[in-house]
């Protein structure tokens, strides 16, 4: 039997698809490079691998205290850039995934929450089967929709992935893709997605409770496929946005057991791409899709929940072990990125632009900010919130919040959130830290430099108001330019209509 199922025709492949998992995407395609620096008989090839629920800090090169936590995506980043203001778009899975291949707000391309884009949308896709690439796609591939908008040659379900965390299958899966790739002579574009470390956690009654609901018969906690380390809760630092009390220092160190394991599979990626003798020829991106499920992280537009590890290696145009400090990339950046690299005409309609230059060694002096949003959670409920970002500061607006609507996402699920309820009540700190996360304000500002935890809002503070109306003003002309459905609600709460 094939590893993978039977190349299906051209743009027409999804109706096959089922239930996935996490996402780790690989790009590849093969064109003339007009890059200095890069062969221009060879072909360009481009993996992208996204991790699912990672924050930025996770990783052992972006400052994780954890030893060899994640020694295969550390050694990528040496091989290659880390941006230290990579951002997504929209910190939920398929909304922040469709961005991606579109280059579009979700207000522009439709897929506001868990929704299909439109289909007079333009993908990534699309574009790169005109130019006769041999694309697939492993785990989170209904994250993808409607599927005739996305040309996949090779569906590789969650399910054959081992719920898309089964680091052995993504080597597996990926060896026979590359393989596949090279004997039609193809440039190819895989988007190879790990469901890691996304919840459950491994070892974790969450866990212990979906593996029975499948199968039958309840698994021991501390039986998780894949997982070859197990962090223990002394090992972990607890983020600042979260108390460190037992039961969460618990599931944070559940969730770098998953860290750890999403590593091996990315490493499985890796290796299989260099065993097929493709790593030279290829451009290779990873990042997570959002930050790690807990309070005050995914399912936001705080710091935390769209930083994300952005890392890019380029043989031949990027130079091993830089970081870049100065430029902010976005979610609707990553198409045009990639359009640019191969070599292919950019799309009308687009929202982000390509940061090519920057990996050329150019400057893009406009990229000193980022505009992330948020609308809706996998339930379905609608939260709409709006965030600007520059170096120094954050500016949020979350008109959903009226002092009675609570906040609720998968965050609040497992122990954390439990723990933390439980806590407040007796610490005045903690309450008032879990009142915000239910109900928010309308505006917030965070002097993110000092305070990226976010955990003091200065919006009423006069020592920073000119620097709150230089970002209400930045937002409300973003807002404009892209009708942003939220501007009439912002300009009347704001004031920024008479300005």
């Amino acid at each position: 039997m094939p590893i993978f199922p039977a190349v299906l025709p051209r743009c027409f492949r999804r109706g096959l698809i089922t239930a996935l998992a996490l996402a780790t995407v690989v790009c590849c395609a093969t064109v003339e490079s007009t890059t200095a620096g890069a062969a221009e008989d060879r072909p360009l090839n481009v993996l992208l691998i996204t991790v699912d629920d990672m924050n930025w800090d996770s990783l052992g090169v972006t400052g994780c205290k954890i030893p060899q936590i994640t020694p295969n995506i550390d050694k990528l980043a040496r091989e290659g850039m880390l941006f230290t203001h990579g951002h997504v778009t929209i910190a939920v899975c398929q909304p922040c995934r469709e961005v991606l291949m579109t280059g579009r707000y979700p207000d522009r391309n439709g897929g506001r929450g868990f929704q299909p884009i439109r289909t007079d949308v333009p993908t990534l896709q699309e574009s790169l089967d005109r130019a006769d690439y041999f694309q697939g796609i492993m785990a989170k591939v209904p994250h993808l929709a409607p599927q005739s908008k996305f040309c996949w040659d090779v569906v590789v379900d969650a399910g054959q992935l081992g719920a898309g965390r089964d680091p052995k299958l993504f080597y597996q899966h990926a060896k026979a893709f590359f393989e596949q790739a090279k004997a039609q002579g193809k440039p190819f574009f895989l988007m190879a997605n790990s469901q890691d470390p996304h919840r459950p956690f491994p070892r974790s009654a969450q866990q212990q409770q979906k593996t029975a609901g499948k199968e039958g018969t309840p698994r021991r906690a501390g039986s998780s496929p894949g997982v070859t380390r197990v962090i223990r809760p002394e090992e972990v630092e607890v983020p600042g946005f979260l108390p460190d009390i037992p039961d969460v220092r618990e599931e944070v160190a559940q969730y770098f057991t998953a860290v750890h394991r999403c590593d091996q599979a990315v490493g499985g990626v890796l290796k299989a791409l260099e065993e097929t003798g493709l790593a030279d020829d290829t451009l290779v991106m990873l990042l997570s899709d959002n930050g790690m499920a807990f309070p005050f992280a995914k399912t936001n537009v705080y710091l935390a929940s769209t930083r994300t590890p952005w890392i890019v290696r380029w043989p031949g145009v990027v130079a091993p072990g830089g970081i870049d400090r100065e430029h902010f990339i976005s979610g609707i950046d990553f198409m045009p990125t990639v359009l640019d690299a191969a070599g292919l005409p950019q799309v009308d309609g687009m929202d982000g632009r390509s940061f090519a230059p920057v990996l050329r060694g150019e400057k893009q002096p406009q990229r000193d900010h980022v505009y992330t949003v948020f609308h809706e959670t996998s339930g379905r409920k609608s939260f709409e919130m709006r965030s600007i970002q520059t170096a120094r500061f954050g500016y949020l607006f979350n008109p959903w919040s009226d002092g009675e609507t609570v906040f609720k996402n998968e965050s609040q699920s497992g122990l954390t959130f439990r723990a933390m309820q439980l806590a407040a009540q007796g610490d005045p700190a903690l309450a008032a830290r879990v009142k915000l996360f239910q109900y928010r304000v309308v505006e917030e500002f965070y002097d993110y430099q000092n305070d990226p935890c976010a955990l003091r809002n200065l919006i009423d503070d006069p020592q920073y108001q000119a620097e709150i109306d230089n970002l209400r003003g930045r937002m409300h002309q973003i807002m404009k330019s892209i009708d942003d459905p939220l501007l009439e609600a912002f300009e009347e709460i704001t004031g920024q209509e008479s300005r």
